[in-house]
């Protein structure tokens, strides 16, 4: 049941989850952080069966670290994306993964970034993505209402009508949501006001 969403702007990247976690027909938790930042220019949100997600984006974030230690520089996010699709192929083999992933990120040379990786470790670079049930009613609206260098009011706008088409079409509605955004000035969580909230 889980939701994750993600656009490219003009100069940043958008990157949305649900925060529900369930375990069959029970709600566990209505205020999981799905969305989790590798380093200061890069956000993963990871969805799927919580222990595989929490312990795959984790062993991602503390890779990266360490690349970063030993090399004295970050990956940038296409490698980083290239990374993570050989890590989720790699576990395919052995002890396979539930993980479906948007990996948005901001590099000087390139700018924002957004890379839509599922459990099968297929990756490719999109200009908006998502995963789970949510983006089956956000993808057909992303592909009306995005369009190139939208600014980021408007990229919150439409992240916003996205979240409210999910919860009236989607049978099990009330979703709250976390947005976060990857720019040149790093991270950062975006507050969505009260009417998004529980």
């Amino acid at each position: 049941m889980d939701h994750l969403i993600g656009i490219v702007g003009d100069g940043y990247a958008l990157v949305a989850a649900d925060r529900k976690v369930a375990h069959s027909i029970i709600a566990v938790k209505h205020d999981e952080d799905k969305i989790l930042a590798l380093d200061q220019s890069k956000l993963l949100g990871c969805v799927g069966e919580l222990g595989d997600t929490k312990n795959f984006s984790e062993f991602v974030q503390k890779n990266m670290a360490l690349y970063a230690l030993r090399n004295g520089t970050e990956l940038s996010t296409h490698a980083a994306a290239h990374f993570i699709r050989g890590e989720i192929a790699h576990a395919l083999r052995s002890s396979p993964k539930m993980c479906n992933m948007l990996l948005v990120g901001y590099d000087e040379d390139v700018g924002p970034s957004l890379y839509h990786t599922d459990y099968l470790g297929g990756m490719h670079k999109m200009n908006f993505g998502g995963h789970g049930y949510g983006s089956f009613f956000a993808v057909s609206l992303l592909d009306r209402l995005w369009r190139p260098n939208m600014k980021l009011e408007e990229g919150i706008e439409l992240m916003k009508k996205v979240f409210a088409e999910i919860n009236t079409r989607f049978l099990v509605g009330g979703s709250t949501f976390t947005l976060k955004v990857v720019d040149k000035d790093g991270t950062r969580i975006i507050d969505l006001g009260d009417e998004m909230k529980a």
